[in-house]
């Protein structure tokens, strides 16, 4: 008898009385084989993003051709607006455009500039590798220093122009503490950027009451957005208009269409646009933000942590060891699972099993609960596919 009999018909009855179930019916899902545990890197396709897809291109782009831009051109501020009730945020508070990483080093300038008097910008030395390649190359760029130690109670915060720190550790899926760090960096008037990847869409945020004024974060994780798709920007309100872009494109300019007029930069959170957004590619996006805020992101908090609890479950039952915290609300969408040879494991769970995880140096499998596509049997499957392949003994 496995040791996973037991969680797999807990499994099974958690799947049946789950109040979400019904819109994983939302998504593609051609293999009913597979189990997909990799929504924190990729989320799956909506149904409804070819369709939009289709509808753009078919009509309003075949048609409409350039009479369509009369309605394009704001999307990137329509789209922020309809992604901005899912992180707290208010109307003209968020922009959808661009990568992570370019919006990101926007608000690292600009921040910057609000402080030039500072001589040091803090991104902790495990950060995500863009996050450290952006404030490495501004810190070059300006003539300023990095430093990593972020958590060391004599951390000099004071001297730092800005922080940059993620909301939810890319491996371990470790919460920061949102609020109280934003808090400590306001006593010394040091502003912090949240790096909100892989938080937006599966934790129920609210940045205006955390005191947070600037993050960015993708939007082809949780929300399904599709590959590449476009990142946000959010400013908060009282400050958005001393943030100067340091990318100057045509989209940021006050009168848009006078080109010959010297640059002018435009009012509110458009200010941070730069060139022509990318169509399709906003619409895919729009289409995954809508199936958050219609399933509602507090019904979604709870189902991840529903689901990630029940992987810890397993890990224990299992004998295995994991690094993400046992409290729910330190823990983000995934759990990580530590093996010597993870690597491999990883690769075998996917070619031998149809079970899709992903891997992290140096020994770490993450299992990504995105709670409206990931069953519990789906994460039950990923511990009966390791006891499968002898990584149990």
């Amino acid at each position: 008898m496995s040791r996973l009999d037991d969680l797999r018909r807990q499994a099974v009855e958690l799947d049946t009385g789950d109040p979400l179930a019904r819109w994983r019916d939302e998504f593609v899902i051609d293999d009913p084989d597979l189990a997909y545990l990799d929504g924190n890197s990729l989320g799956m396709t909506p149904r409804r993003t070819i369709h939009r897809i289709h509808e753009v291109m078919a009509t309003e782009w075949a048609e409409g051709l350039i009479s369509s831009w009369e309605h394009w051109l704001d999307l990137p501020l329509h789209v922020g607006d309809e992604l901005a009730p899912i992180i707290g945020a208010g109307p003209g508070e968020v922009v959808v455009h661009d990568s992570t990483s370019v919006n990101l080093y926007q608000l690292v300038r600009a921040a910057v500039d609000l402080a030039s008097d500072r001589h040091l910008i803090g991104v902790e030395s495990g950060e995500f590798p863009s996050d450290r390649y952006i404030v490495e190359g501004v810190a070059e760029q300006t003539g300023r220093q990095v430093r990593h130690d972020l958590d060391d109670p004599d951390f000099p915060i004071g001297d730092c122009a800005v922080i940059v720190r993620s909301l939810v550790d890319y491996r371990t899926a470790e919460i920061a503490d949102l609020a109280g760090f934003t808090a400590r960096a306001k006593e010394h008037d040091t502003r912090v950027i949240w790096d909100l990847s892989h938080a937006v869409g599966v934790l129920d945020l609210n940045l205006p009451s955390a005191g947070v004024e600037l993050a960015v974060g993708c939007t082809y994780k949780f929300l399904n957005g599709g590959p590449g798709a476009p990142a946000f920007s959010y400013v908060s309100r009282d400050l958005i208009d001393r943030i100067a872009n340091p990318v100057r494109g045509w989209f940021a300019q006050a009168d848009q269409f006078r080109m010959d007029a010297d640059w002018l930069q435009r009012d509110g959170i458009g200010r941070l646009m730069i060139g022509t957004p990318s169509i399709l590619a906003l619409e895919a996006a729009r289409c995954g933000i809508a199936l958050t805020a219609e399933a509602g992101i507090s019904s979604i908090e709870q189902k991840a942590q529903s689901l990630t609890a029940f992987a810890l479950a397993c890990v224990d039952a299992v004998g295995l060891t994991s690094p993400t915290p046992r409290d729910e609300t330190r823990r983000g969408g995934h759990v990580a699972v530590q093996h010597p040879d993870a690597r491999e494991l990883n690769r075998r769970l996917a070619n031998d099993h149809r079970v899709v995880c992903d891997y992290r140096d140096p020994d770490i499998i993450r299992i990504g609960c995105s709670p409206l596509t990931t069953r519990h049997t789906d994460v039950v499957r990923v511990f009966e596919a390791l006891e499968t392949l002898g990584a149990l003994d």
